[in-house]
């Protein structure tokens, strides 16, 4: 498949404590406006293991290093894209192992990650977690990214007949992972050698599993419903139907919502009201990670 090579990002960011008492989930994203280049990492820190939040900053700090530099060489806009986004997540891996061996008492610290690339109309991606990356495209949303949790061995029990989806559902082994940064051999990398192709109107999300309290037929009916706004709109309504559960267990929520626009359409809009899909041009987060307080 070729990707539209006219294309611009329209990229947001949120974050939400849920029902924890510790943010454990970090992000950063580095989109210019109407730039068709850039990226965003997220993280989620292993809950229940010691400093998850600490961990989680780790890894976004410093993939979100490397890929700056990288980018300000403009290597995203050759082949190696792939080749990067491996180094950058083992040098990450690399600064959990020196911090646990620095500070004993952060053993057992690690986290998932997510990244995203977009360039030329390419999306790229390193993920280890179960941290999710959606499309949303002609109102179907999809799941880019492989779930290295037991989620998927699970789901294929219900497959099989050997469960019922109610009890695969809520398996207490659910969401343990096959496969994190932990300072360790990563067990499991998915970081496709070939870039997925963008289309005008496509939505990526980029989230920490705290999103999938609400479930996936949900998040397509509220996409469906604001999937011509602006991304700060769309991250606003995932976050509002994650609060509408009002689950006492709800986790730390963390996403990326990246909109992929015309660029000849955004320019003339632009041209005629001075907005942008549905409202003002708003200024794009960037440079530095996105933390919310550690406590409540």
């Amino acid at each position: 498949m070729t990707a539209s090579t006219d294309v611009t990002v329209e990229a947001t960011s949120a974050l939400s404590l849920g029902a924890r008492r510790r943010q454990e989930d970090a992000l950063a994203t580095s989109f210019s406006q109407g730039s068709d280049i850039g990226f965003a990492v997220l993280s989620d820190g292993m809950g229940g293991h010691n400093a998850g939040d600490i961990a989680s900053r780790v890894i976004v700090t410093e993939i979100f290093a490397e890929l700056t530099l990288r980018l300000a060489r403009e290597d995203f806009r050759t082949n190696r894209t792939p080749e990067i986004l491996r180094s950058a997540t083992s040098i990450a891996n690399a600064c959990l192992k020196a911090h646990i061996q620095a500070n004993p008492e952060c053993g057992g610290m690690g986290g998932t990650v997510l990244v995203t690339v977009v360039t030329g109309g390419w999306l790229y991606w390193v993920s280890v977690g179960d941290s999710p990356l959606y499309l949303f495209r002609d109102g179907r949303l999809s799941q880019l990214n492989a779930d290295h949790s037991l989620a998927p061995q699970i789901d294929h029990m219900v497959r099989q007949g050997l469960i019922d989806s109610a009890t695969a559902l809520n398996h207490p082994q659910r969401n343990c992972l096959t496969s994190a940064l932990t300072g360790d051999e990563i067990a499991e990398i998915d970081c496709p050698d070939q870039p997925f192709a963008l289309r005008p109107d496509d939505i990526v999300i980029a989230a920490s599993d705290g999103l999938q309290f609400v479930s996936e037929d949900s998040i397509q009916a509220i996409l469906t419903q604001v999937h011509r706004e602006p991304a700060s709109c769309v991250a606003d309504a995932l976050m509002s139907g994650v609060a509408a559960l009002d689950d006492p267990e709800q986790d730390n929520v963390s996403l990326v919502v990246l909109n992929i626009e015309d660029r000849t359409e955004r320019a003339a809009a632009a041209g005629r009201y001075g907005t942008a899909k549905g409202g003002a041009f708003r200024a794009l987060k960037s440079a530095l990670p996105l933390f919310a307080d550690s406590r409540r």
